[in-house]
């Protein structure tokens, strides 16, 4: 059995850097950085991404995708959101929740809520 799970773990550790670099990926290529800066760390306008909670960003990109947006800066999302599958939201906010590009001066979100509030 020993065997069994040192064979699984690299494997397992492998695909948690895998699903990290495919959100990577998804976070430049569907245009995210635009507005939420090369260092997921937010500008002026749009909010900062990176060191959120995971599951706040799932729910958030969740309620995106289901056409649910209560700002009109919310709204602007929806058509990002839309394209995106179970697997591409699970590793993009792997990537940012778990950001370690070194790139950002931004602070980790302390607080309990997950959306930057106390």
């Amino acid at each position: 059995m020993l065997k069994f799970i040192l064979f699984l773990l690299p494997i397992f550790l492998y695909s948690a850097t895998d699903i990290y670099k495919t959100g990577k990926n998804l976070y430049f290529s569907k245009g995210c950085s635009g507005c939420h800066g090369i260092s997921a760390t937010g500008t002026n306008l749009y909010p900062a991404l990176a060191y959120r909670r995971k599951p706040f960003l799932i729910s958030k990109l969740k309620d995106y995708r289901a056409k649910k947006g209560s700002t009109q800066q919310s709204q602007m999302m929806i058509p990002f959101a839309m394209g995106l599958n179970d697997k591409e939201i699970d590793a993009l906010t792997t990537f940012l929740s778990e950001y370690h590009e070194n790139k950002s001066n931004y602070k980790p979100d302390i607080s309990t809520r997950g959306d930057g509030g106390s």
